[in-house]
């Protein structure tokens, strides 16, 4: 299977988890969504030979704390 992030990408036998695969390459799982043959998958789904898979980066941000949940920030 092929396993890319950004512009980094390296070959690993099938049968590991995703999130084994992301640890094997030093990733955090829990900074990524994983992409396998253009369908999003959790990370307890085993991976197979020729599966193609990318990893994208999970943003995060705003105004901290729990504001811009379902209210209007304070003015």
């Amino acid at each position: 299977m092929k396993l890319t992030y950004r512009d980094k990408s390296w070959d690993l036998k099938g049968g590991l988890t995703a999130r084994a695969a992301i640890e094997k390459v030093g990733l955090d799982p829990e900074a990524v969504l994983v992409v396998r043959n253009d369908r999003l998958i959790t990370d307890d789904t085993v991976l197979e030979e020729g599966d193609e898979v990318r990893l994208i980066a999970v943003i995060s941000g705003g105004m901290g704390g729990d504001a811009g949940y379902g209210r209007r920030p304070k003015l």
